[in-house]
């Protein structure tokens, strides 16, 4: 059997290097630092996967976009891992901040690719270019 990943994984794996370096520089620059990190989550980099560990969890959902303004795409999951209270005006700013940076990031990390951040709903969701182009 191959250990080649398919272009689906790979696709895959570059979104989630992406999400991984915003979960870095949030952790670095320490957003949101008046929340608590959940007693359960070990310290920021220290798992092999930053979805596990410090203040936050970054992400992305496929989905096919049914009922969706923008279509299929992945639905952008941004959450501050505490067990305090997050105000919604909080939780907003943090998405919108999340979604900003891979506005910046999605760019260089996916070349030639036209894929767009906005609002879908009450989620943020990355559309466009889904077709896995030359990767």
């Amino acid at each position: 059997m191959s250990s080649s990943k398919t272009k689906l994984e790979r696709w895959e794996h570059r979104l989630k290097k992406v999400f991984d370096e915003i979960d870095s520089e949030l952790e670095a620059e320490g957003a949101c630092k008046k929340f608590k990190r959940h007693p359960n989550r070990p310290p920021a980099g220290a798992t092999s996967n930053r979805e596990d560990d410090g203040l936050f969890d970054l992400g992305a959902a496929f989905t096919v976009g049914i009922g969706s303004q923008h279509g299929p795409g992945y639905v952008v999951q941004a959450r501050i891992a505490t067990l305090d209270d997050v105000p919604a005006a909080t939780q907003h700013k943090f998405e919108a901040e999340v979604a900003r940076r891979l506005r910046q990031k999605l760019p260089a990390a996916f070349p030639g690719i036209q894929l767009h951040i906005d609002r879908d709903g009450p989620v943020y969701k990355i559309h466009g270019d889904l077709s896995l182009g030359t990767l």
